[in-house]
C-alpha cells in the first residue's frame, strides 16, 4: 500500500506555489495595522497608534515608518504569486 503524500494544492508539481517567509508576514501586518489605523482615523477621529504609542513619540513615529516601508515591501508579494495559466 502507497502513501499518498498530497498537498491542498492540486498539481503543485507543475506549478509554483508561493509560500510568504517572515518579511512578508511582518510587511503583511504592518500593511493591515496601518489600513486598520487608517479607517479609525477616518471613521471616528481616533488614532490607534498614538493612543498605544503616544502622539508623536519616537516609538510612534517608528510604527509610522514601518508602515510606511512595509506598503512598498507588499507590492513585491503580487509579483511572487503565481499566475493561473489555465
Amino acid at each position: 500500500m502507497a502513501t499518498s503524500t498530497s498537498t491542498n494544492y492540486p498539481d503543485a508539481s507543475s506549478r509554483s506555489v508561493f509560500v510568504p517567509n517572515v518579511p512578508d508576514w511582518i510587511a503583511l501586518l504592518l500593511v493591515i495595522i496601518g489600513g486598520i489605523n487608517w479607517g479609525l482615523v477616518r471613521a471616528f477621529n481616533f488614532n490607534l497608534v498614538a493612543a498605544i504609542f503616544g502622539d508623536q513619540t519616537m516609538a510612534s513615529r517608528a510604527v509610522y515608518i514601518l508602515v510606511g516601508l512595509a506598503a512598498p515591501y507588499s507590492l513585491s508579494l503580487l509579483a511572487r504569486f503565481p499566475r493561473r495559466t489555465t
